[in-house]
């Protein structure tokens, strides 16, 4: 099997929220939630049919707080691809999601960028 990545982790400030947003707000499907004890989960999710997905990983201490929402310090840091970006880009809109840059028209396709409810920056892509 070659190698792949198989999970980016997204330090968040609780389980539950971020479950909500990612799997109401973006439609993820929860692929896992195990209970590891002492108030740990393994929480994953991705977009349907997707090969690589996020772990939720809840932040433990002060340095991993500090890290939530500038996980890439600034940066765009998550790219999520679509089929139809006004489909998408409305249903954030109606989540009440907030848009860092308006839509544009890029080489590579038509995108904005959204902030999660956590303050990280996602690229919303329908490439060309």
């Amino acid at each position: 099997m070659p190698s792949r990545i198989a999970h980016v982790t997204l330090v968040v400030p609780e389980y539950d929220p971020a479950i909500s947003f990612y799997c109401e707000v973006l439609r993820f499907e929860l692929l896992e939630d195990t209970d590891l004890g002492e108030g740990k989960r393994w929480v994953r999710v991705a977009p349907p049919g997707a090969e690589t997905g996020l772990l939720l990983a809840k932040a433990k201490g002060a340095v991993q707080a500090s890290a939530i929402g500038n996980q890439t310090g600034g940066r765009v840091g998550f790219f999520l691809h679509t089929d139809d970006f006004n489909r998408e880009y409305d249903a954030l809109k109606q989540a009440g999601c907030e848009f860092a840059r308006p839509v544009r028209e890029e080489p590579y396709g038509r995108v904005t960028v959204f902030r999660d409810p956590f303050g990280n920056l996602w690229d919303l892509i329908e490439p060309r």
